[in-house]
C-alpha cells in the first residue's frame, strides 16, 4: 500500500508542499488543480522535481461538472478533459479524479452518466490514463458512493474505476456494508479524512473542518476493515480541507499527516491490512508520575511560596543536580533549575512553565518503539549527565513526555534523590487532570499524539464562554479517567485563554487539578496557609440555590470557602481554585462522588474571574 496526500491538505507554495511531503516520507502526491495553476515553474520542472523527490503523482484533481451535461456543455466538458490529459501527460500523471456533477444544468440518470464516463474512459485509455469517479456528498444527482459504484458497474471499462472518500460517506451517514460488494481492483483511489461530528451542511463541513485520522470522530476503523475485505491494496491518500492547516507550519503538518496514515493502517487496536506489519500495540499510561516546572532563580522564592501555601512540602533534593522534589499525597512536582538542562532551554523560550510530564507505563520500551514507528521524536537519556535512564517523547507543545516504568525497583526517585522528610498528610491524593492552553492547530496535533500513541479517548468538544470570546475545550482521557488532559484553544485574541497563551509565548498549562476526598478539609488548610484562592461572585451561589437541591447551610459553606459545585447523573463535583500565579496558571482542588465530567458548567465563572485577575495584572 502506498501513502499519498493531496496538496490542498497543507499550507505553502507547491514547491514547499512537495519538499514537506517528501521529507515526511510519503510515496505519492495528489496534485490539486489550483496548486498547479499557481506554480511558478514549467510542467517539465515540476515533473523533474517530483522525480528527484521520489514522489509519484497518484492523481490529478479535481475534474468538476462533467457527467450528465446537455449540449453544448457536454462537448465542452470533453474538450476540457482533453486539455487536462495533455497537462497530465506533461507532469507524468495517469489518474484523473472526476467528482460528481454539482451544476444546476446537469441532467439526471445513471445511464446518461455511465455513457459519458465510458466515453471519457475510452479517451483516457488511448492516452494510457485512467479515471476515478467520486460521489460528492453535495452532488446534484450522485451523492452516494453506492450510486457512483452502480454507474462504474454499468460503465464496465478497465480505465474507469471508483474513488472513495471517507468524508463524503460519513457526512451523509451512509452505510458501508455495500463496500464489501465492490471488487478491490475497481477502486482506483481511496481518500481518507476524519472530522468532528457537526450539525451543518456537508459542503461547509467539508471545506473547513476535515482533519487527519485520529483527530476527529468518524468511525474510520470500521471503514478500513471493510476496505481491506474488498482486497484493495493500492493508494491510501489524505484529502484534508482545514482552515488551520492551510495557515500553519507546512513541514510539521506533513509529518502529522504521515503518522496519521501509519496509525490508521498499522496502529489500530486490530490492524486490518494484514499485508502491513503492525506497529507495537498502544499502552495507556496509568498515571501522571510527576510534573516538571522550568523556573529561574528569581522566580524560585515566589513559586516555592505558592507551593507551600497550596500544601506541598519539599520532600527531596537531587544528589547532583539543582533539582527539587515537592510532594503532597501521591502528587510529585519537580522544580528544575539545572543549567544547560532541557528545562532551562524551555524556560528561555516560554518563561516559568510546565516543561515535562512523567507518564507511568508498564512497558516504556514498547511505547518508545510505537512512538518511533509513528514518527515521533524520541529523546533518550544522556549517559554523561542523566542517571534516570528514562526516554521521552517530544510532545506537540514542545514539552517532554517521560515514559516512567511504574514497576522499576529501585525507583528513579530512590536512585537519584536524597529525601529530607516523610511528613505528608495525604490530604491530596493524585492528579485529576491538567488543562493546557494552546493554538487551535496544536490541539489537533495533541489529539493525534494522545490517541495514536497512548490510545486515549476524546470527550465531546464543548464551547465555553469567556467575557471576551469563546473557548473551545476537549478532554483526552484514558480508561477510568486515571489520566486526563484538557485541551483549550480560542480565536478570541482578548480572551483570558489568549492572554495566558501570550504570556507563555505559545502553549502552556492553564490549571492543574488535584483530587481529594475531602474538599472542605483542603479549603480549611488553604485558609490556614493564607493561600490566595479565586474569588467567586455572590450571584453564583444564588444561582446554585435555584439549580440544585442544596440546603442553606450547604450553600453558605460553599460560599465561605469559594467552592464551586456541579452535578451530573452519576454524582456531585466540588472545585476550588487558587488565583493565577503570575498570570499563567493556577491549581485546582476537586472532589468527585461519582461525577464523570470536568466541571464545564463552572468554566465560565472561572474564566470570568481569571479575566479580572489578568486585567489587574496588566500585560506581560
Amino acid at each position: 500500500m502506498r501513502f499519498s496526500i493531496a496538496t490542498v491538505s497543507i499550507s505553502g507554495t507547491l514547491d514547499q508542499k512537495i519538499d514537506a511531503i517528501s521529507q515526511a516520507g510519503f510515496d505519492g502526491i495528489e496534485i490539486f488543480e489550483n496548486d498547479l495553476i499557481a506554480y511558478s515553474g514549467s510542467t517539465t520542472e515540476l515533473a523533474q522535481k517530483l522525480a528527484e523527490k521520489h514522489l509519484n503523482i497518484e492523481a490529478y484533481q479535481p475534474f468538476r461538472d462533467f457527467e450528465g451535461m446537455p449540449e453544448p456543455q457536454r462537448s465542452r466538458a470533453f474538450d476540457r478533459a482533453e486539455r487536462k490529459f495533455d497537462l497530465m501527460d506533461k507532469i507524468g500523471a495517469d489518474l484523473l479524479m472526476v467528482c460528481s456533477n454539482v451544476s444546476p444544468q446537469s441532467l439526471g440518470g445513471m445511464g446518461r452518466a455511465a455513457n459519458d464516463l465510458h466515453e471519457l474512459g475510452e479517451r483516457a485509455s488511448r492516452r494510457g490514463m485512467r479515471i476515478a469517479y467520486e460521489a460528492l456528498g453535495w452532488g446534484k444527482h450522485i451523492n452516494d458512493y453506492r450510486d457512483s459504484w452502480e454507474i462504474i458497474r454499468q460503465v464496465d471499462h478497465p480505465s474507469v474505476g471508483l474513488c472513495l472518500d471517507t468524508f463524503h460517506i460519513f457526512s451523509r451517514n451512509t452505510e458501508i456494508r455495500t463496500l464489501l460488494k465492490i471488487p478491490g481492483d475497481k477502486i482506483f483511489l481511496v481518500q481518507v479524512a476524519d472530522a468532528p461530528k457537526l450539525s451543518m451542511d456537508p459542503l461547509s463541513w467539508s471545506r473547513h473542518h476535515r482533519c487527519f485520522p485520529g483527530q476527529g470522530e468518524l468511525n474510520l476503523e470500521n471503514f478500513m476493515k471493510n476496505l481491506a475485505d474488498t482486497g484493495y491494496d493500492s493508494v491510501l491518500s489524505l484529502e484534508i480541507f482545514n482552515d488551520q492547516f492551510r495557515s500553519s507550519d507546512t513541514f510539521r503538518h506533513a509529518q502529522d499527516a504521515k503518522r496519521s496514515l501509519i496509525f490508521l493502517s498499522r496502529g489500530l487496536e486490530k490492524p486490518v491490512f494484514r499485508k502491513l506489519n503492525p506497529i507495537p500495540p498502544a499502552e495507556q499510561p496509568q498515571e501522571i508520575e510527576f510534573i516538571e516546572f522550568a523556573i529561574n532563580q528569581e522566580e524560585r522564592p515566589p513559586f516555592l511560596d505558592f507551593l507551600k501555601r497550596s500544601g506541598f512540602i519539599h520532600a527531596a533534593t537531587h544528589k547532583v543536580k539543582d533539582v527539587e522534589l515537592w510532594e503532597q499525597g501521591a502528587i510529585r512536582i519537580v522544580i528544575n533549575l539545572n543549567k544547560k538542562s532541557f528545562a532551562q532551554k524551555y524556560h528561555s523560550e516560554h518563561g516559568l512553565s510546565v516543561c515535562a510530564y512523567g507518564l507511568g507505563c508498564k512497558n516504556p520500551d514498547a511505547a518508545v518503539k510505537r512512538a518511533d514507528a509513528l514518527g515521533y521524536k524520541i529523546l533518550y537519556a544522556d549517559p554523561e549527565h542523566d542517571t534516570h535512564g528514562m526516554s521521552a517523547i517530544l510532545g506537540p507543545t514542545g514539552t517532554m513526555l517521560y515514559l516512567v516504568e511504574t514497576e522499576a525497583s529501585p525507583s528513579h526517585w530512590e536512585r537519584e534523590f536524597i529525601f529530607h522528610t516523610t511528613e505528608n498528610d495525604q490530604i491530596l491524593e493524585n492528579i485529576d487532570h491538567i488543562a493546557t492552553t494552546m493554538p487551535i492547530d496544536e490541539v489537533l496535533e495533541a489529539k493525534l499524539l494522545y490517541s495514536a500513541l497512548f490510545k486515549m479517548v476524546a470527550s465531546q468538544a464543548v464551547t465555553v464562554a469567556d467575557p471576551l470570546g469563546n473557548i473551545n475545550s476537549q478532554v483526552m482521557e484514558v480508561d477510568g479517567k486515571k489520566l486526563a488532559m484538557t485541551l483549550n484553544s480560542t480565536l478570541a485574541s482578548r480572551s483570558s485563554v489568549a492572554k495566558i497563551q501570550s504570556r507563555y509565548r505559545g502553549s502552556g498549562v492553564n490549571h492543574i487539578a488535584f483530587a481529594t476526598s475531602d474538599i472542605f478539609s483542603v479549603a480549611k488548610k488553604l485558609k490556614a496557609l493564607n493561600a490566595n484562592v479565586m474569588d467567586v461572585t455572590g450571584n453564583y451561589y444564588d444561582d446554585l440555590t435555584a439549580r440544585f437541591r442544596l440546603s442553606c447551610h450547604e450553600i453558605s459553606e460553599l460560599k465561605s470557602y469559594h467552592i464551586l459545585y456541579d452535578e451530573d447523573e452519576y454524582g456531585s463535583f466540588y472545585q476550588l481554585f487558587t488565583k493565577l500565579f503570575q498570570g499563567r496558571f493556577c491549581f485546582e482542588f476537586v472532589q468527585r462522588t461519582g461525577y464523570r465530567g470536568y466541571g464545564m458548567a463552572n468554566a465560565h465563572i472561572r474564566l470570568t474571574m481569571q479575566a479580572r485577575e489578568l486585567d489587574s495584572i496588566g500585560p506581560p
